[in-house]
């Protein structure tokens, strides 16, 4: 399906619209992202990493022959926690396996690595004519998942969102003209029905679970306990120390019980 969509995309002239919004999407959002291995998830046609300066860049598919790397979503051949970037155009909306993707996703993502991915919103003009059409044809066959529901899936995978961007307002219609014409829609819809739009991005951070800041523990230094005068081992007691008669004078000045002050005690020996 990701392929005939490719086709759709590069051949209809709501297919170049589309491609135009997602397009201005990804440059805004990938610009800066910054890490070492940066990968693109479908729709290898198209470079949705060319305004990223990531130095190691790739774009896979299932199929293509612009694809540097052939595989499953489901199945990524990445090492656990090695990309920093990953990108998907509407790889939810054209997989069968909607969850294992995400959960690959989660797995070859570095800890604050990054998820960019697009979606069609069934809330929308673009949603109420799959329902009228059907979804016999692309883009209409695809999966065109809530919003609300992509977050949740998300979050559960310690995938968080933290921006997400609205676009494709347009009627979906096919002659250029009348996309023209609605081009003004672009610019108050995100003010005035941003809901409506047909499309969704969204961005994502993997979150740590369990991380937290260590910070050292400081010891406190102990107060001297009197004043060493210059050029001498005498030790001075403070003025605190001074003011505070010591525990032996005391002791000393007491006496016995049983005795009158100031009785010697003497040790007898038995010859």
């Amino acid at each position: 399906m990701m392929q005939a969509f490719s086709t759709w995309l590069a051949t209809t002239e709501l297919g170049h619209y589309l491609l135009e919004c997602e397009q201005a999407f990804f440059d805004r959002a990938v610009a800066d992202i910054f890490g070492f291995h940066a990968v693109q998830m479908g729709l290898p046609e198209v470079d949705f990493l060319a305004a990223n300066r990531i130095p190691w860049q790739c774009r896979a598919a299932e199929s293509g022959q612009t694809a540097q790397i052939i595989c499953h979503p489901a199945q990524l051949p990445f090492e656990s926690r090695s990309l920093d970037l990953l990108v998907m155009p509407h790889l939810l909306d054209f997989t069968t396996e909607p969850h294992q993707v995400l959960r690959e996703v989660e797995r070859v993502l570095v800890p604050e690595g990054r998820l960019l991915m697009t979606g069609f919103n069934p809330v929308s003009l673009w949603g109420v004519r799959r329902l009228i059409q059907g979804r016999a044809d692309t883009p209409w066959r695809g999966n065109f998942f809530p919003l609300i529901r992509i977050r949740d899936w998300l979050k559960l995978l310690d995938l968080e969102p933290v921006a997400g961007c609205f676009m494709a307002y347009a009627p979906p219609v096919s002659q250029r003209d009348w996309l023209d014409r609605f081009g003004f829609l672009e610019r108050a819809g995100d003010k005035w029905w941003p809901l409506a739009a047909g499309v969704y991005g969204i961005e994502a951070i993997k979150r740590q679970r369990g991380m937290r800041l260590i910070t050292p523990k400081w010891k406190t230094a102990k107060s001297p306990q009197g004043l060493v005068v210059a050029g001498g081992n005498e030790r001075h007691p403070t003025h605190k120390q001074a003011a505070t008669p010591s525990r032996c004078t005391e002791t000393a000045n007491m006496t016995m019980p049983g005795r009158q002050d100031g009785a010697e005690l003497t040790e007898t020996h038995d010859n």
